[in-house]
């Protein structure tokens, strides 16, 4: 009987690369504010809450808000975010990412999206990536944000597997930690330099080999 694990998947910079339209989103809201926002700016917003980011912009311009105001922008942000999904097709899909999913559901391995995003069903069934999840926990269904690994423990429940038998794949330093504290195995996608606190760490996925794959089902 060959053994099962389940494997957790990060959506933003790990399955596709949204992360240059919440860019797009947020400098639109900063600049309206008079507020520069950089590359550089965005990199803090990675795997951070919306409301956060928004707290995050605002500090970095010193500017001072009445809830009302935040709110009124949150939306704006997520409406301007979402017009720029419209178009998203399968070629936004990273690079390697097909071959690891039909590998894993080749082999009968159990996968869960487990990512801070409220869009994240929309944007799985526009690249046509749906199908290959089993379970979905998304920005809907958590309370408490990454490093807080309340969405790996639920993806994991879900899947029916064992903290320990579960596998992250991740590119935010926050993910990271969560998948750590979880007690599951951490798999960076990114720079060895920001991602250093992972088991393993990738570039992207087509440095993932199926003998790889076949190790962590196997372990």
């Amino acid at each position: 009987m060959e053994k099962r694990k389940g494997f957790i998947f990060d959506l933003d910079g790990v399955i596709v690369d949204t992360a240059k339209y919440h860019f797009l989103a947020w400098k639109k809201i900063a600049n309206g504010l008079g507020i520069e926002f950089t590359l550089e700016h965005n990199e803090l917003l990675k795997g951070v809450s919306r409301v956060r980011s928004l707290d995050i912009i605002l500090e970095l311009g010193k500017v001072e808000a009445s809830q009302e105001d935040k709110d009124k922008w949150l939306l704006q942000k997520n409406e301007d975010y979402l017009s720029y999904l419209v178009d998203m097709n399968e070629t936004e899909i990273l690079p390697g990412v097909m071959k690891v999913l039909k590998f894993l559901k080749e082999n009968n391995q159990p996968i869960a999206l487990g990512s801070a995003s409220k869009n994240a069903k929309p944007i799985l069934e526009k690249t046509g990536t749906l199908a290959f999840f089993d379970v979905i926990v998304d920005g809907n269904d958590v309370v408490n944000a990454k490093p807080d690994p309340e969405v790996f423990l639920q993806a994991a429940r879900l899947l029916n597997v064992a903290n320990e038998d579960a596998i992250v794949f991740e590119d935010s330093v926050a993910g990271i930690q969560a998948a750590n504290i979880a007690k599951m195995i951490s798999i960076g996608i990114g720079e060895e330099t920001t991602l250093h606190e992972a088991e393993y760490i990738f570039k992207d996925f087509t440095e993932i080999s199926s003998t790889f794959l076949e190790l962590l089902i196997n372990k």
